[in-house]
């Protein structure tokens, strides 16, 4: 891919990100660009990469090469950019069970920002003040996902990484979700979404495959059979 970093306000470019673990090189030279407003599809079989794809980018894990632009500059070596612009949520949920969700908030949040958030931002639009003092451990799935994301956008970041975000969800809990990632796209956001769920694959504008460490193209046309065939599971 060129190095030409000359980006549209909003625009995202991912090059060349490497990563090796002892013997095993898990990425090599992973690239993709996206636009906000956009929905970008990471697909690959198990151990493919994409965890620690979403890690590197999140500023979680150091890769051994590579870069992240958003609007020019690289959020890999400026981390303080880079923690107000992107917004990570694994698979598990980093909440503290004995906690009730506003104690989990409050660690995240600025007093005034969060009560703003509450009445009238991410917080709201994901339901989170209808759960405020039940602590994480009596949470249904659904309810702690929504507070796992609320806490990740803090800041209010516009890019999303998200790896996994409905699974092991009921139906009721799944769409709420889904439903908030179409809003968040619709406003200007950019999710990455790590992923093997129908749902989520319809969701997206763009899709690639994960594959001996590199990202290529792919459409997905619903077709789940020719999907599997491709990322090369039994």
């Amino acid at each position: 891919m060129e190095n030409d970093i000359s980006l549209h306000p909003g625009d995202a470019r991912i090059l060349q990100i490497a990563k090796r673990y002892g013997h095993k090189q898990v990425l090599s030279g992973a690239s993709f660009s996206a636009q906000s407003g956009t929905c970008v599809g990471i697909l690959g079989a198990n151990g493919s990469g994409k965890s620690t794809l979403l890690r590197i980018l999140a500023g979680v894990l150091r890769p051994d090469g590579g870069s992240f632009f958003w609007n020019g500059t690289d959020l890999l070596k400026d981390r303080a950019a880079g923690t107000q612009t992107v917004a990570y949520v694994p698979q598990g949920t980093p909440l503290i069970e004995e906690l009730t969700a506003l104690d989990n908030l409050r660690l995240w949040y600025e007093k005034a920002n969060l009560q703003v958030s509450l009445e009238e931002g991410v917080l709201r639009e994901l339901g989170i003040h209808e759960f405020l003092k039940t602590p994480a451990s009596k949470l249904s799935g659904g309810m702690k996902k929504r507070l796992s994301i609320g806490c990740a956008l803090s800041k209010d970041q516009p890019v999303l990484l998200l790896d996994e975000p409905t699974a092991a969800l009921d139906l009721a809990g799944k769409e709420r979700i889904l439903r908030y990632f179409d809003r968040f796209r619709s406003n200007g956001g950019l999710l990455v979404i790590a992923t093997h769920d129908q749902r989520e694959l319809e969701l997206c504008d763009s899709w690639l495959i994960l594959r001996d460490g590199q990202l290529r193209p792919y459409v997905y046309d619903g077709d789940i059979r020719r999907l599997t065939d491709s990322l090369g599971e039994p």
